[in-house]
């Protein structure tokens, strides 16, 4: 059992920013910023991919709208919206969420990669096969 499944069990209290059917969003008691949330699904799944259409659109409307809500209160003019799925790629517990990481001069995240290149016929190639992907079916 996650720590996230034991919050959302009423077993570990945290400071409720927004609740409904499908949706919890709570202050992350380990901040990079002031105002960093944590939204989670209610569905106990690790990964994005694994979410049901319900839960991920009730995601998509409230994530906006929470994003907005976090920089009203704390005066952010940006921000990070951030999640991991999979240990490898640094997901450090096994539940969807979404971090909404406010920036300011005292704290919040800054990510960096080294960019690529796409070569052109790799790209049509590998576009054409995530279409057929979601045309065939991946659920």
């Amino acid at each position: 059992m996650t720590i996230f499944a034991r919050i959302l069990d009423g077993e570990i209290p945290c400071h409720r920013v927004y609740e409904d059917e499908h949706v919890l969003a709570f202050l992350d008691v380990g901040p990079a910023s002031e105002g960093h949330t944590l939204v989670i699904p209610r569905q106990r799944v690790a990964g994005v991919h694994e979410l049901s259409d319900d839960a991920a659109a009730a995601i998509g409307r409230v994530l906006p709208r929470l994003c907005r809500a976090v920089m009203k209160v704390t005066g952010a003019r940006a921000y990070n919206v951030l999640a991991n799925a999979g240990a490898e790629a640094g997901q450090e517990v096994a539940h969807v969420h979404f971090h909404i990481i406010p920036w300011s001069a005292d704290g919040g995240l800054k990510l960096s990669w080294k960019p690529g290149a796409l070569d052109a016929d790799e790209g049509a190639r590998r576009a054409e096969a995530i279409r057929e992907a979601l045309a065939t079916g991946i659920d």
